[in-house]
């Protein structure tokens, strides 16, 4: 029961049992807010449109039920996501953002934060205004006034504005990251009302099929456990220095290159960019213009059909997968550091041949990887084909268990090392 005595041991430590609480806190916060709706709106036309849209469903799971609610909250933390993607593909064409966010340490990070926040605040209130308008267009909203319309726009962004708030306080006096903490709260959420929703349109003739889907559910978390804690060790020695009578130096570590270094990042940044192509061309299918109409009409069957959503949402996580990774690991960088200490790679000249040999490795490992994480997100429009099961397996399958199985796995390793570290420190 080496588990009950670390829960134990876990709560026996007062910082980190307020840790703990503090996060479960936030979550409620977050669920009363979910429920907080917006005024005025038709409740069945609402869900009827959530489970007719594919998209819309998914996103729908990852803010916890609060976009179908269209709660206070209902655009969850793309906004800030979204401007996360745009102050990080800036990096790559202004050269004083990038040395912002990689040479000038925390502060520089704080700063580059501090802008993706401002960027924030228009991102919101354009989506909000475009939601609305989706919905009033299907006839989920009633009849709105100009203030009515104001109202809502500046109390969805102030929302949005909220819940990043609430995600970077589960950061800096919690434990975890407070963005991915609350999706993983809003996908658990939702699997009671899915595991209702089966219960209710339960057919025994389809027990093969429920088998079948708890099968691919296991496999799916076991691989996904495999993928995120896979790791290419690259071997690393150092020189030993003289320094008066002491010797420091010669021995042997590895450099571990994780098999998915980016995480769930890049499906979190597909499904922000994905939203958006469904939302325009909703919102410009009203239009008077003829041809415009036409194209948005068109459009909007294209992201419909399960064939086209399925290689774009694919080929977006993978592009995302590397770019992300080249954001966040700098192989030049990681070169010079070593050759500082007094590192090298055995058989590799140190420099330039390192940084070479490091691109050579982490490319053949993160193909792998993004080819991964494409698969998983795909996976669950295969599993509702395969075996007709489609709440149920929204809730867990795919994109959402590798999420719920990611941020547990990491919660969990920073939670070890503060045991790690409080055991070191008695010692």
């Amino acid at each position: 029961m080496k588990w009950l005595e670390k829960t134990i041991q876990i709560f026996k430590i007062k910082d980190l049992r307020k840790k703990i609480f503090f996060v479960l806190m936030i979550f409620i916060v977050f669920r009363i807010a979910a429920n907080i709706p917006v005024p005025g709106i038709d409740v069945e036309r609402l869900r009827e449109f959530f489970s007719n849209n594919q998209l819309f469903g998914l996103l729908n799971i990852f803010t916890g039920g609060a976009m179908s609610n269209l709660s206070i909250i209902m655009l969850g933390l793309g906004p800030f996501i979204t401007a996360t993607i745009i102050m990080q593909l800036l990096t790559m064409i202004f050269p004083q953002l990038e040395a912002l966010y990689k040479e000038e340490g925390e502060s520089g990070r704080q700063k580059f934060n501090q802008y993706s926040r401002i960027l924030t605040v228009p991102l919101a209130a354009l989506q909000a205004y475009a939601m609305l308008n989706i919905l009033g267009r299907q006839g989920i909203l009633g009849s709105f006034t100009t203030i009515q319309w104001a109202t809502s726009i500046l109390v969805i962004t102030a929302g949005a504005l909220f819940l990043m708030w609430l995600g970077e306080l589960v950061s800096e006096k919690g434990i975890g990251n407070g963005v991915s903490l609350l999706i993983f709260a809003g996908i658990v959420s939702s699997v009671p009302l899915s595991i209702r929703e089966l219960a209710i349109t339960y057919d025994p003739s389809k027990i093969p099929s429920y088998i079948a889907f708890l099968i691919l559910a296991l496999v799916i978390t076991a691989s996904v456990v495999v993928i995120t804690e896979g790791r290419r060790n690259i071997p690393v020695s150092y020189a030993k220095r003289v320094r008066g009578h002491r010797v420091y130096g010669g021995v042997s570590t590895y450099l571990p290159l994780n098999v998915n270094p980016a995480g769930v990042i890049p499906i979190i940044f597909a499904l922000s960019i994905m939203l958006f192509p469904g939302m325009v061309a909703s919102f410009l299918g009203a239009s008077s213009i003829g041809w415009l109409a036409h194209f948005a009409q068109i459009v909007g069957n294209l992201f419909q059909n399960p064939w086209f959503y399925g290689i774009c949402y694919f080929a977006l996580v993978v592009l995302f997968t590397y770019f992300y990774t080249a954001v966040t690991f700098d192989p030049k960088n990681v070169s010079n550091n070593l050759q500082k200490m007094g590192g090298f790679i055995p058989g590799i000249r140190p420099g330039k041949s390192t940084s070479d040999f490091l691109y050579f490795i982490l490319n053949r490992v993160l193909l792998f990887g993004a080819i991964f994480l494409g698969t998983i997100a795909v996976l669950p429009s295969i599993i509702q084909g395969a075996t007709g099961i489609t709440a149920f397996g929204f809730a867990i399958g795919g994109t959402a268990l590798l999420i719920v199985v990611s941020v547990v796995l990491e919660t969990i390793r920073q939670i070890n090392s503060q045991l790690t570290m409080r055991d070191y420190e008695e010692l």
